[in-house]
């Protein structure tokens, strides 16, 4: 039994698309779950046992190889103080900041210029363009999250009103695209170090903010809802999706995994169908069809695999 699933384990690990769909899935539940606490649950708190929760449970997993790579983690404290700044400590802090403000509806939107935000740093940083294909995958996908989230009515898109919570979002967008960028430059080191160390280097962050939103008696309350979020948080979008999507970025890059984002709006759609009770409409149908299009016409296009030889 354990020879199997260790096998069905390093198949999983081989393969991209399937890793980067459930990290969308994962993700596109930690949005809903944002907006659904937000005013309940504090931001800075969520954020803080999110990452503390997913250290705690990868800390047992993690310590062979922390014991092993302490020294290379250290060696490289720059880009490990970067990585864990821009994809661990202020991307979903602010996140979850920006829906106390904004509905999950905008901050949908908004997330999905992350495939474009990708590439544009990507470019500056390393002088990777998209191709040609790669561009007109993100376009006909990102048409497909315009069609769901404007329910096929493009006069919803103009009653939108953007706050200051959108903006607390497209900072994390350009934080996260950072992040995504980097990867490429993270240490020779496993991956469950590369986790471990991160999320306790981006927890560490987040403790002086934290002691500041504790100071103004914005608490966290113990009930089933505040436990039953922690939990998913610390676990799924937070401990799985990261390795699912360090992995991803890892074997085909970051600008063929950012279209990959265009799918938590349908993933967010199809949640509110089958769990909300909402009809599965027209607009539904469009949506996905062209976000699924343009996700495999992206991802397809031709371009360099990246180096796994730190797995």
């Amino acid at each position: 039994m354990l020879q199997q699933i260790a096998v069905a384990s390093r198949w999983l690990y081989g393969q991209a698309y399937l890793l980067l769909v459930v990290t969308t899935f994962l993700w596109a539940g930690n949005i809903v779950l944002g907006r659904l606490v937000a005013g309940h649950v504090p931001p800075i708190a969520l954020a803080s046992v999110r990452w503390g929760g997913a250290f705690l449970v990868l800390l047992p997993f993690a310590w062979p190889h922390l014991k092993r790579d302490w020294r290379a983690i250290v060696r490289h404290w720059p880009i490990m103080l970067v990585l864990s700044f821009t994809g661990i400590a202020s991307y979903n802090t602010l996140v979850y900041f920006g829906l106390q403000y904004t509905g999950a509806l905008t901050g949908v939107l908004l997330q999905s210029a992350q495939p474009l935000v990708i590439a544009l740093v990507t470019f500056v940083l390393f002088a990777e363009r998209l191709s040609a294909r790669q561009a007109a995958g993100i376009v006909i996908s990102l048409c497909g999250v315009v069609a769901i989230v404007s329910q096929g009515d493009i006069e919803r898109l103009a009653a939108i009103r953007f706050n200051a919570g959108d903006i607390l979002i497209l900072v994390a967008v350009v934080l996260y695209a950072v992040y995504s960028a980097l990867l490429r430059r993270r240490p020779p080191i496993h991956w469950i170090s590369f986790l471990a160390a991160t999320f306790l280097i981006g927890d560490a962050m987040l403790v002086p903010f934290l002691v500041w939103e504790m100071s103004t008696g914005y608490l966290l309350k113990l009930d089933w809802l505040t436990v039953a979020a922690c939990l998913y948080v610390a676990i799924f979008p937070s401990l799985v999706a990261y390795a699912f999507f360090n992995r991803g970025v890892e074997l085909i890059g970051a600008n063929r995994a950012g279209p990959f984002f265009h799918l938590m709006p349908l993933f967010g759609a199809l949640m509110a169908v089958g769990l909300l009770g909402e009809r599965f409409q027209w607009f539904h149908g469009i949506g996905m069809a062209a976000i699924l299009s343009g996700v495999a016409l992206a991802t397809t296009a031709n371009g360099p695999r990246k180096n796994s030889a730190a797995a």
